[in-house]
């Protein structure tokens, strides 16, 4: 947000569950973390504030990946991710006084062919607890992995920034 010129500042919130219902599926996982997030804050907003909350999350073979709880979860998770292509879908949740607006932005990631010995190096010199699908794209195992993208290389990070800024205007515009 910083780098579009746009003010802002982190409001920092108690844990959230991410717990979703199980009908939803990929982008509409995404995008109802995003508005339960919205809905925790339950401080009143401002009339120029926009309120913004997202949440990613990673899909291969029709099943969400989320934050590994151990380091053989993860382990697990990036076997699964060698040598295939997965979704990363971030969910935004845009709220004012006056409105509210979510979305999603979906990218493809396609992962090279790893070998176990650098899938240990990478959940043991990193630990990927804290991240969906156990890896950061802008870390050792991004520059090494992911031989395609297609979509926003941002996305895959947290946060479609070109797409926060168009929804931005937009919701800004029909205020």
């Amino acid at each position: 947000m910083q780098e579009l010129g746009i003010p802002f500042r982190v409001v920092e919130t108690e844990h959230v569950d991410e717990e979703y219902p199980t009908d939803l599926s990929a982008g509409a996982i995404a995008r109802f973390l995003a508005e339960h997030k919205s809905e925790v804050y339950t401080k009143p907003l401002e009339h120029n504030q926009i309120l913004l909350t997202a949440d990613t999350i990673v899909w291969h073979k029709e099943k969400e990946l989320g934050k590994p709880a151990s380091r053989e979860e993860a382990i697990g998770m990036i076997t699964a991710l060698s040598g295939n292509t997965h979704q990363v879908y971030t969910g935004v949740c845009l709220r004012s006084v006056a409105a509210s607006s979510s979305f999603f932005s979906v990218t493809d990631v396609s992962f090279s062919k790893l070998e176990s010995r650098e899938i240990d190096h990478y959940v043991d010199q990193y630990k990927p607890f804290d991240k969906a699908g156990a890896y950061g794209i802008q870390e050792w195992i991004g520059h090494i992995a992911v031989e395609k993208i297609v979509g926003s290389y941002f996305n895959v990070m947290g946060l479609p920034v070109q797409k926060v800024y168009s929804e931005l205007k937009r919701f800004r515009s029909n205020e």
